[in-house]
């Protein structure tokens, strides 16, 4: 983990960070002590995948997939609100790629699948005003932004499934941003809201630090390989 971002972790209050793992019994095990509470910065775990899970919050949200819904709402003629089996419904779309963290950390060849995010903005319809996007997690504190131009990428996706199954919590399911050419925290885990709105607003990382326009390989100082 760079300097940088411990240090504002820290700072923050970051609950913690632990690898991923295919074996959720074995991932369950490992964040027990996490999802208990107190503050600072957790130790870091050793996992299957190669993932680390940031939490900014105090714990890692559960949701289950009947309780799910994803609000889309503001510049658009057709607010919505969407249950898992909505998203489900809806024409999706596979990726394979790699997954680049901004600390430096690459996991390669990750299976994505979801609805592109371009698909449902159109359900939605997106009024002549509307610039940008701002996102909502289920933890209560986590948030992030797209130009609609970035949304409207075929490599954007709501995603429900992730390494051959479904998005896990750990991994912020059931339902998780995928922005695949920019860096991890563009990715926002347990996704609650998308508002389209006028102009992009900076999220919580940025508001800490790193850039808006998180492209992999070409931001945040890095020279990382693109991931797509």
């Amino acid at each position: 983990m760079g300097r940088r971002v411990f240090l504002g972790m820290a700072g923050l209050g970051v609950l913690g960070v632990v690898f991923g793992s295919k074996v959720q019994r074995v991932v369950g095990d490992a964040l027990s002590p996490l999802t208990s509470g107190g503050g600072g910065l957790a130790s870091i775990l050793p996992g299957a995948d190669g993932f680390r899970i940031y939490s900014v919050s105090s714990t890692l949200p559960s949701i289950s997939t009947s309780r799910y819904r994803l609000r889309v709402d503001g510049l658009v003629d057709h607010p919505m609100v969407l249950t898992f089996a909505d998203l489900q419904s809806m024409p999706h779309t596979s990726l394979v790629r790699d997954f680049q963290c901004v600390t430096g950390w690459r996991v390669p060849d990750v299976h994505w699948a979801g609805v592109r995010l371009s698909g449902i903005l159109g359900a939605a319809g997106v009024q002549p005003a509307a610039r940008a996007l701002t996102f909502e997690s289920y933890d209560g504190t986590d948030f992030e932004s797209l130009t609609l131009d970035q949304a409207g990428r075929p490599d954007v996706i709501v995603a429900d499934r992730m390494l051959g199954g479904p998005v896990t919590s750990e991994h912020g399911g059931p339902v998780r941003l995928f922005v695949a050419p920019m860096y991890g925290y563009k990715s926002l885990k347990w996704l609650s809201a998308i508002h389209v709105v006028d102009r992009v607003s900076p999220g919580f990382w940025e508001q800490n630090g790193y850039d808006v326009d998180a492209w992999v390989g070409s931001s945040n100082g890095r020279s990382d390989e693109r991931t797509s």
